[in-house]
C-alpha cells in the first residue's frame, strides 16, 4: 500500500471512529429519569421519566408506558444524572410554530418576583472539520474532512408581564429584557466573566436582576 493510500485509509478510520463516539453519545431526552408528572387537575405520578420537547410529550414507564401531552400536564419534573440536579419544565401557553397559543414545555432555569428565565433544548447537528482536530493532515485527494456529529443547544425565553419572549442571544437585547440596571449588570458580568449566551451565566445574569432593588 503506497503511502498517499495509507493515509487516505487512516484519515477514513479516524473519521469513522469520531462520527461512531457522537452516535453513541445520548442526550438527556433520550433516556429515562426518575422523575414526577403532575397533571391539570393537581394529581402527581412517579416514576422513570423521558420527555419529548420536539412534540410536547412525557411519557411515564411503569408496567407500561403512558404518554401525556403538555394539555394535560401542568409541569413534570426530572432528576438528570447527566447534569446532575433536579430539571423543572412547565407546561404554558405559545405560539411556538404559528398564530394559536398551545401548551409548550418550557424548563425553568431560574424564577423570581418579576421574571423567569425558560429554555427549550433541542438536538443541533454539529459539523466540524478533520482538519481542525488536533493538527491532523488533509485528505490528499478530497481536501478537508469534515465531521458530523450532534450537539444539544438551547432557545431562550424571558416570562415576564405575564408574557413569553424569545431572546435572541444579542446582549443589546439582553438588556432590553432586563430593563432599568445596565450598568449594574454590564458590571456583573465583567466581575463574573459571564457570556450573555451561556445556560449558566444567563441563569446567574437573571438571578442577579430578580435580587436588585426595584
Amino acid at each position: 500500500m503506497n503511502i498517499l493510500m495509507k493515509t487516505y485509509f487512516t484519515l477514513f478510520l479516524l473519521s469513522a471512529t469520531v462520527i461512531c463516539g457522537f452516535a453513541q453519545n445520548e442526550f438527556p431526552s433520550q433516556i429515562w429519569h426518575k422523575g414526577n408528572i403532575y397533571g391539570v387537575d393537581g394529581k402527581g405520578v412517579s416514576g422513570l421519566v423521558k420527555y419529548d420537547l420536539d412534540n410536547n410529550l412525557v411519557q411515564l414507564k411503569g408496567k407500561a408506558i403512558e404518554t401525556f401531552t403538555a394539555a394535560n400536564v401542568s409541569y413534570f419534573e426530572i432528576y438528570d444524572e447527566i447534569y446532575n440536579g433536579i430539571r423543572s419544565f412547565y407546561s404554558l401557553p405559545y405560539a411556538l410554530n404559528g398564530d394559536y397559543e398551545v401548551p409548550v414545555f418550557f424548563e425553568v432555569l431560574t424564577e423570581g418576583d418579576e421574571i423567569a428565565l425558560l429554555c427549550r433544548e433541542y438536538i443541533a447537528t454539529d459539523s466540524r472539520n478533520i482538519n481542525n482536530m488536533g493538527g491532523m493532515p488533509m485528505n490528499p485527494f478530497f481536501g478537508p474532512q469534515n465531521m458530523i456529529g450532534y450537539r444539544m443547544a438551547f432557545n431562550y425565553y424571558f416570562f415576564k408581564d405575564g408574557a413569553i419572549e424569545k431572546y435572541s442571544l444579542k446582549k443589546k437585547d439582553l438588556f432590553e429584557m432586563l430593563p432599568g440596571y445596565e450598568d449594574e449588570i454590564s458590571l456583573f458580568m465583567r466581575k463574573n466573566r459571564l457570556d450573555h449566551d451561556k445556560r449558566g451565566d444567563l441563569l446567574r445574569i437573571t438571578a442577579y436582576y430578580n435580587e436588585l432593588d426595584k
